[in-house]
């Protein structure tokens, strides 16, 4: 199984790795067949992500993916943060292997736990907002 140059960095030297105390947002996601385990933090001021932070117990690709993923975010408004595809992280990593594909949708879905968990916290239902939070499949 090959990986780009781009995964083996961010597994390598993961960025934003850690938690945020006073989070705004926390999401969890996991996948029970693979038993990876995503937790995303999230600081968010004036509708836009100021800080984010993951703990992920995985495979190196799912290191990756959680890592690229809180780059992708920070700085962003939390609109554009909902738009992040699996498929984006996929291509800013340079590509992964099909059988890895499962952990860029949890670095998705854990974006979206940590914002739906924010909306919450605001007393907003976040279902209209964040959608509903799918397991990834294998």
């Amino acid at each position: 199984m090959l990986y780009s140059e781009k995964v083996m960095d961010h597994f390598s030297n993961p960025r934003n790795v850690g938690e945020i105390e006073d989070a705004d947002g926390v999401g969890e996601i996991g996948n029970a067949k693979c038993g990876d385990i995503m937790k995303m933090y999230l600081k968010i001021d004036n509708g836009i992500i100021t800080d984010a932070k993951f703990k992920t117990f995985g495979c190196g690709a799912a290191v990756a993916t959680s890592s690229m993923a809180t780059e992708l975010i920070k700085g962003k408004s939390i609109d554009d943060a909902l738009k992040l595809t699996n498929q984006a992280v996929v291509e800013a990593l340079d590509g992964l292997p099909a059988v890895k594909i499962h952990c860029s949708v949890l670095a998705e879905q854990a974006v979206r736990s940590a914002l739906s968990d924010y909306y919450t916290r605001q007393g907003i239902d976040p279902l209209p907002i964040v959608g509903e939070i799918k397991e990834p499949e294998e």
